[in-house]
């Protein structure tokens, strides 16, 4: 299966997509009804990853910098997933004007350029470390810079571990041209680190009444685990997990052999970390798998431990893993290594948080605007 089988029949909306990756953006879109018309990368890996989804004859494979506004086409929607590089925890941090995630206001001339024409409604994806970068600073520009478009902003953070069983919080800004408000401060959307937004006088801001969203997953990353035959070359031999399981700490190794002693078969991810000026491995206690991310974000690759009846056995995450934990286990990765899959996972953004926002904010924001142009249109006849 190519495609995600959650597509919708009818497709009511459009959208356009900034940094548009993998198309993961696209995936979860669709399933609400909204159809991507155009999308944007630079990254030639991504792109490559992409046309063989998705095909490539409404992709625009530029920097964004180069991107001309008036040759964008319209949309209803825009979804952004700028660079985080230099935001994330993992990363340099060097602010909103890093090399990369300079990126943002690469996306904002477009916007810009687009004169009237530019979308009623925006969403703009990134890292939580946004939120606290320069103390709050790059997260106000960002808005600001919204504001000054013409969009009244809102700012929530989602997990996708409430759809899937991989921790990934990610911060969230809607912009609209119409925004509907009377939202509350639902610490799981609106925790108390991102409630200066609705208090700062200089931001415009509105809260979107969201309904509640599912609860943070506790179990499910055993059951995304690929099968493989026990003399798969992929398992690594006795003499590295030996090394694997003398590098932990007692407490990490404690917590392994209650796993291999167990009466039943369960997987657990484990990262390598530098403690003290030593390697070291350390494990999840819990059945979810750590963040997903990219060598280039600082963060070593996860291993995979299947443990249980007096046995264990360790092998990298594979690309069909990182795939399901995104939600993405029926994107077509036929041919790709595993590095460029891992490397186009690893920097996207899961497809059911996706969709959960379409469905709940994009969509109505989107068909709301369309009333009131209606409206207006009416008024002038």
């Amino acid at each position: 299966m190519t495609h995600s089988p959650l597509v919708a029949d009818q497709f009511s909306l459009t959208a356009i997509e900034f940094f548009a990756g993998i198309g993961l953006a696209r995936a979860g879109m669709s399933e609400a009804g909204i159809k991507t018309i155009w999308a944007n990368d630079w990254d030639t890996s991504k792109f490559e990853m992409y046309t063989q989804q998705w095909s490539s004859t409404h992709f625009v494979h530029a920097d964004v910098f180069t991107v001309d506004g008036t040759e964008v086409p319209n949309a209803d929607i825009a979804w952004s997933s700028s660079p985080c590089t230099d935001l994330s925890l993992a990363g340099k941090r060097s602010g909103i004007s890093g090399t990369e995630s300079s990126a943002f206001f690469g996306f904002i001339n477009v916007l810009e350029g687009m004169g009237d024409r530019r979308p009623k409604v925006v969403l703009l994806e990134n890292v939580v470390g946004l939120a606290s970068s320069h103390g709050g600073d790059d997260l106000r520009a960002a808005l600001k810079a919204f504001n000054e478009l013409g969009y009244a902003v809102d700012a929530i953070t989602i997990d996708a571990r409430r759809f899937i069983p991989q921790s990934r919080p990610r911060l969230f800004i809607l912009a609209a041209s119409n925004p509907i408000d009377g939202g509350t401060h639902d610490t799981a959307l609106r925790p108390d680190w991102l409630a200066w937004v609705h208090k700062d006088p200089g931001i415009r801001s509105f809260k979107f009444p969201f309904p509640a969203i599912p609860e943070l997953l506790t179990s499910g990353f055993t059951n995304e685990i690929e099968a493989m035959e026990y003399n798969d070359s992929r398992w690594w031999p006795q003499s590295r997990v030996d090394s694997f399981l003398q590098s932990m700490s007692e407490t990490q190794r404690t917590r392994v052999e209650a796993f291999i002693f167990a009466d039943q078969i369960q997987a657990r991810t484990a990262y390598r970390r530098t403690r003290n000026g030593h390697p070291t491995w350390e494990m999840r206690a819990d059945d979810i798998a750590g963040c997903l991310r990219t060598a280039r974000g600082g963060s070593s690759k996860q291993a995979v431990a299947v443990m249980g009846h007096g046995k264990i056995k360790v092998r990298w995450m594979t690309g069909k893993e990182y795939a399901r934990l995104m939600g993405a286990g029926w994107y077509n990765i036929t041919g790709i290594k595993d590095s460029q899959v891992h490397y186009g996972f690893g920097d996207a953004v899961a497809v059911p948080a996706v969709s959960w926002l379409a469905r709940h904010a994009l969509s109505p924001l989107a068909e709301y605007s369309k009333e009131i142009q209606k409206i207006e249109q009416l008024s002038r006849q």
